[in-house]
């Protein structure tokens, strides 16, 4: 309670009534999800053209795959736009061309030669290649950490660690293992059976 509040109720007057503005929460992760499930079910239950839903599919996983890391990003430009794309731009536009007839939005030009198919077109092109700015730009932290952890890996565990080598070369033969100790007869019963004598040279050879 401040001293003006004190005074008030001192001299018996009434107090005067909070009139500070009190902003909205910030959306959640929850309100996102809940913002395209009501996108999704406008693109689907509507009549239309296929490439406004192809395009309008296309953001809305862009953002739900962005999701996961809508904590980290919040107070910052990637994270508003996030937001913003899934609760506003692109429910808006879609909302904006079903409330013309077809007819009108597909046939009648509106900005310069084009119609307002062809707007919305452009209007969510240009969110999906926003999105997928923002989709790279968020994972690329944990994409530079991963190749980090792989050169530590490999420095590691590589040929040229302290670790010891994994690698296996032309230069790095296994061992063969013990061989048993030749017998002599199972030797010369195999030559006499071949008619080769082992202690003198083949017939014919030296007459």
């Amino acid at each position: 309670m401040g001293f003006s509040d004190l005074l008030d109720r001192m001299l018996g007057r009434p107090a005067a009534s909070d009139d500070r503005l009190t902003l909205p929460a910030p959306p959640t992760a929850q309100d996102v999800q809940q913002a395209l499930e009501s996108t999704e079910q406008m693109l689907g239950s509507a009549a239309l053209p296929s490439v406004v839903v192809a395009r309008g599919g296309r953001i809305i996983a862009t953002v739900r795959d962005t999701l996961p890391r809508l904590e980290k990003l919040s107070g910052s430009d990637l994270g508003y736009t996030v937001v913003a794309t899934a609760t506003d731009y692109l429910p808006e536009a879609i909302g904006a061309y079903q409330r013309l007839p077809r007819r009108y939005a597909d046939t009648r030009p509106v900005d310069g030669a084009k119609t307002s198919l062809m707007v919305l077109v452009d209007q969510l092109d240009l969110l999906g290649l926003t999105m997928d700015k923002v989709f790279d730009a968020v994972y690329r932290q944990d994409a530079r950490e991963l190749v980090a952890q792989g050169r530590f890996i490999a420095e590691k565990f590589g040929s040229s660690g302290a670790g010891g080598s994994l690698r296996i070369t032309e230069d790095e033969d296994a061992p063969l293992p013990d061989q048993p100790p030749a017998d002599p007869a199972e030797d010369a019963g195999s030559a006499d059976a071949a008619g080769v004598n082992p202690l003198a040279p083949p017939r014919g050879v030296l007459g």
